[in-house]
């Protein structure tokens, strides 16, 4: 079995994948784009069924091009990450 989804990219929109453990499996991970800390918007951390394993991660299939703080908590950055459009960005947690 193998899960599937839809990424919306072109133009000025790319799509993130942020790879995580088992951990934090349906957690959600809030990104805002950089100095706009206000503006934050979330996606939940699932198991993908692949056919080498499970992979657990955070799919954002539709994000404007920038930059983009990733949070680890209400509080504190985890790091920072940039979208291309028409690309798909990877972040390994």
């Amino acid at each position: 079995m193998s899960d599937s989804l839809v990424l919306d990219i072109g133009g000025d929109i790319g799509a993130l994948v942020i790879h995580t453990g088992p951990d934090l499996d349906h957690a959600e991970i809030e990104l805002s784009p950089l100095g706009f800390d206000h503006q934050r918007f979330h996606n939940q951390v699932h198991p993908r069924h692949l056919p080498d394993g499970v992979r657990h991660n955070a799919v954002f299939p539709r994000v404007q091009a920038g930059h983009y703080t990733v949070w680890r908590d209400h509080s504190t950055v985890h790091g920072t990450v940039e979208i291309k459009g028409g690309h798909v960005a990877e972040y390994t947690w």
